[in-house]
């Protein structure tokens, strides 16, 4: 189980939000929690706040930094996991590879095999986003057909997006059948 400052944990659903630098974890885990936008800076180890998703679900969510060099500490967060979002840029179709090799690492965890997760497809007020459909076929979301995941777009700038967040997380967080969406 974990110590009360580890994701181990259980007071309430765990959710873990990783993916690449720069992707907005921070930015929309501030968002998230009803605040208003502030400048962030590379997080460095992790942020962690309690939040509210509809249905009255508590979770506490870890905001684990996404620097390369911090992605090798990622599996100690996983552990008692009840559901991952993995943020991702989608403006920088560069790096998409990179966050799909790095997902794929990740939801090929011990313990995180049937553990659901929520895509977000950050910054999709910018100019030259990545529409959903092409996202969902560059992370090959497919292949997961047997998982329960949503991918979702959203702008922590804005806010766009987040109130559907917040809903699919509380779903995720819910048992149910097939759970595929996008």
């Amino acid at each position: 189980m974990g110590s009360v400052n580890s994701p181990g944990h259980k007071a309430g659903a765990q959710a873990v939000m990783m993916g690449l630098d720069s992707a907005g974890k921070t930015t929309l885990l501030y968002r998230l929690k009803g605040y208003q936008l502030v400048e962030t800076l590379p997080t460095i180890g992790f942020n962690v706040e309690p939040l509210e998703a509809p249905g009255h679900v508590s979770l506490t969510l870890w905001d684990v930094g996404g620097q390369a060099e911090l992605r090798a500490s990622w599996k100690h967060y996983l552990e008692g996991a009840d559901v991952l979002v993995y943020v991702l840029d989608s403006k920088d179709e560069a790096r998409l590879p990179e966050a799909e090799a790095e997902l794929k690492e990740v939801l090929a965890s011990p313990g995180m095999a049937s553990v659901p997760f929520l895509v977000l497809a950050n910054k999709q007020e910018a100019p030259g986003a990545l529409p959903l459909l092409e996202i969902r076929d560059q992370l090959g979301l497919e292949r997961f057909q047997g998982r329960c995941w949503e991918l979702r777009a959203c702008s922590a700038l804005t806010g766009e997006g987040l109130p559907q967040a917040l809903r699919s997380l509380g779903g995720l967080l819910r048992p149910r059948g097939r759970c595929v969406s996008w």
